[in-house]
């Protein structure tokens, strides 16, 4: 009988029906595939975009047509305004927020620390650091308590350092310590806080050097023991762990997504 009971899964720790989500990026690639899973587990999902009005209308549709709710809300992040532009957008489709997810990101340009100008510096940190710490802060005025906020990071952060992408990887260190911090804060509200963080996903950002050359895949490939690398659902099925009721007892934690590719 112990045997039955602890196969049978908690309804009550997987369903996301009745809660409401934003996925910033959540147009194409990883944000895409967290989209579609939250919606898939019965979350309304708001899809924001910057620019890709189609990708977010698509990522709706894909929602939609298979049980889901979802709408799309477009602010640029990195410019002035943006968080508030973002909520504003929001607030016209929903009435409350359970859980935010941080995903939007940019690689900016592939330069070691003597290429990197100024410009480069403070578009790559407007985007990865600053937009998510200000679009955090508004989120707070509301998530409901029990609420949650899933960062994604890098596995830059933690030994598997890229010298060209050196600003890039700031971004996602100073979001570690932006999890590890408001853990603390917003944990007597319930809210938990936690980072996840991908090795490489064969995703639009990565194609320029990924794809079409099949040697560079096959190493980087190799560098997991599972030999593979990774795949946008492969990250998104963290992330509904960490939206779910399962996840309560988890916070300001970084969640290696890397596929071992850190061992």
């Amino acid at each position: 009988m112990p045997a039955l009971v602890e196969g049978v899964k908690s309804a009550e720790g997987s369903g996301l029906t009745g809660r409401t989500a934003l996925v910033t990026g959540g147009s194409r690639g990883i944000g895409r595939a967290v989209a579609e899973r939250l919606g898939r587990d019965g979350a309304r999902v708001g899809v924001h975009y910057g620019r890709d009005e189609t990708a977010a209308k698509e990522t709706v549709a894909a929602i939609e047509a298979a049980g889901g709710s979802a709408f799309a809300i477009r602010a640029e992040l990195g410019v002035p305004g943006d968080a508030e532009a973002l909520w504003e957008a929001f607030d016209r489709e929903a009435d409350g927020l359970d859980i935010l997810v941080n995903n939007a990101g940019i690689t900016g340009r592939r330069e070691p620390l003597s290429g990197v100008t100024p410009e480069d510096f403070d578009r790559v940190f407007a985007v990865n650091a600053k937009a998510p710490f200000f679009v955090t802060r508004l989120a707070l005025e509301r998530l409901r308590d029990g609420g949650r906020i899933v960062n994604i990071s890098t596995g830059l952060t933690h030994g598997a350092a890229e010298p060209s992408l050196i600003a890039y990887s700031m971004t996602k260190g100073a979001l570690d310590v932006f999890t590890l911090t408001l853990a603390k804060e917003l944990g007597p509200r319930g809210i938990t806080v936690n980072a996840v963080a991908p090795g490489v996903v064969d995703t639009d950002m990565n194609a320029d050097w990924l794809r079409g050359d099949e040697e560079v895949l096959r190493r980087t490939a190799a560098q997991s023991p599972l030999g593979r690398v990774g795949e946008p659902r492969d990250i998104a099925d963290v992330v509904a762990f960490l939206a779910s009721d399962d996840s309560r007892w988890v916070t300001g934690q970084w969640l290696d997504a890397t596929g071992g590719a850190l061992l």
